[in-house]
């Protein structure tokens, strides 16, 4: 299986329900280093995995729909707990249907798997994986 990953990072603030998350319930900020693995079993006819630069333009757009915004405050996020996880299945689910609609080009078409992993910090992250 073939890789290749691309990078942003996202600031945002969200509060949390539940005693589970103890202060977090507060309203706070998060930094996340946001990456997108994109797999496939083999590479194109350029021998890529997919076009990096559409893959950081993609993710880059997709990261500006939440960077420096209270999610607390989106309409779509009303009533979740949105966490580390939870957002890193949007964002991937996200990068999915713009893979879907061709925006990463025709080469995209053969990848076969997606991965997207926040960085919370340097001793924590979170992951979600998916087939497309």
């Amino acid at each position: 299986m073939f890789s290749i990953t691309v990078r942003d990072h996202i600031m945002i603030a969200h509060s949390f329900r539940g005693d589970v998350f103890g202060p977090a319930q507060r309203l706070h900020g998060a930094t996340f280093l946001v990456d997108a693995t994109f797999r496939r079993e083999q590479l194109d006819e350029d021998n890529i995995v997919v076009d990096i630069g559409l893959a950081t333009r993609e993710l880059g757009a997709i990261t500006a729909e939440l960077n420096y915004r209270n999610l607390d405050e989106n309409p779509e996020f009303a009533g979740v707990n949105t966490s580390t996880e939870f957002l890193a299945k949007v964002v991937a689910d996200r990068l999915a249907e713009r893979i879907a609609k061709g925006a990463l080009g025709e080469g995209a078409k053969g990848l076969s798997a997606l991965s997207v992993t926040l960085h919370e910090s340097h001793i924590a992250w979170a992951s979600y994986e998916r087939d497309l």
